[in-house]
């Protein structure tokens, strides 16, 4: 590889590493507009192995607008990440491949206002898969899998 391929990989990795950190925010802030943009035109996610479903972007994103709505607090972190790049003659291509773990714990909202008992904590984790494309616009996923492999829940004290 040349200095000008191996600048440009890493520059791809980085852009990458950006667009899967903005979707773990979008996701927990709730910023369903952003989350759309993440997305190619044909972009589409699948939350099946977690309960939820799998199409088009924009459909998943009504259907999280609506099912995460119940959870005051979520804060997931997306770790252990590794992209591995299509190849073009002998250049890196516009398409890549990212696997990717994530622990998710999420916060309830209190079963009734002015309850002095405290919500359940709910936590998951597993793996993503990514596949992101090179659009003129940046990179842009194109197809999000998650993968859960756990989940519990468990009551915490009230906050003071």
């Amino acid at each position: 590889m040349t200095q000008r391929v191996e600048l440009a990989a890493v520059l791809d990795r980085l852009a990458i590493d950006a667009l899967i950190t903005d979707y773990a925010i979008t996701v927990d802030d709730g910023d369903w507009d952003a989350y759309r943009r993440l997305f190619a035109p044909d972009g589409r996610a699948d939350y099946r192995s977690a309960g939820g479903i799998e199409g088009p972007a924009p459909e998943v994103a009504d259907w999280l607008t609506e099912s995460l709505r119940i959870f005051v607090v979520r804060q997931h972190l997306i770790v252990n990440r590794r992209i591995h790049f299509d190849i073009r003659d002998q250049d890196i291509g516009d398409t890549a491949r990212i696997q990717a773990d994530y622990t998710n714990p999420m916060r309830l909202a209190d079963k009734a206002e002015g309850s002095d008992s405290a919500a359940p904590d709910f936590e998951c984790g597993g793996r993503y898969a990514f596949t992101a494309v090179r659009t003129h616009n940046g990179w842009r996923l194109r197809q999000v899998v998650v993968q859960e492999k756990w989940r519990r829940q468990h009551w915490s004290d009230p906050v003071t």
